[in-house]
């Protein structure tokens, strides 16, 4: 695992203040896993934190933006966003099937008592986060 330069806008770190005591934890897993993965693919040396739409949210140079975030509309869950326009929900679809809960196009959801399906996940952020040197790959590379 190599360094890697976060850099984070402070309104993230307002953001994750203000969720429920019971939701910070779950996006603080999500947001490590993210930083994590990052870490771990040679090509990504930086990464930047910042809000878009108000949601914490991920993005590196031939990546694709991924956000995070619960909303209390739907307070029994939470999700990682991924672009819609992209082939990435879609390919998670073919290749983890149920493994996973999706909201169309968009997201990854999960109920809050979920076991987080690590693995997979790690390999969901990986695309996403290299999606724009994978995107010609039929599946993704996977």
């Amino acid at each position: 695992m190599k360094n890697l330069n976060v850099t984070s806008n402070p309104t993230v770190a307002a953001k994750f203040k203000n969720y429920p005591k019971e939701i910070k934890p779950k996006l603080n897993y999500l947001r490590n896993l993210i930083l994590k993965t990052a870490s771990e693919i040679t090509s990504i040396v930086e990464l930047e934190e910042t809000l878009k739409w108000g949601e914490p949210s991920y993005l590196v140079k031939k990546g694709s933006t991924i956000r995070i975030d619960w909303k209390e509309k739907k307070s029994n869950q939470y999700a990682m966003y991924f672009k819609c326009t992209s082939k990435l929900v879609t390919t998670f679809k073919e290749v983890y099937g149920d493994v996973f809960n999706y909201e169309t196009t968009r997201a990854i959801v999960f109920k809050l008592d979920d076991k987080v399906p690590t693995t997979e996940l790690k390999e969901c952020i990986e695309m996403a986060l290299t999606y724009h040197t994978i995107k010609n790959i039929p599946r993704l590379g996977k």
